[in-house]
């Protein structure tokens, strides 16, 4: 089975045609918390991926999560 084709938050959030706003407003959190997890400054629970995962329509699998920065 080939491997699942990695797509970063950034680039998920853009082909679903979101803003970071929308996708705050959504998840009923702050932009800022987009924004970092966007960076990998901060990385998204495994329930806030899940969510991402239905608001951008794509699998889990495909969800690519930069390593944190420091």
């Amino acid at each position: 089975m080939p491997e699942p084709i990695r797509i970063s938050l950034a680039a998920a959030r853009v082909n679903a045609k979101l803003t970071q706003e929308e996708v705050a407003k959504k998840m009923k959190i702050g932009k800022r918390t987009i924004i970092n997890w966007e960076k990998g400054m901060v990385m998204p629970s495994f329930a806030d991926i899940n969510m991402l995962s239905d608001i951008y329509g794509i699998p889990i699998d495909n969800i690519f999560l930069p390593e944190k920065s420091t």
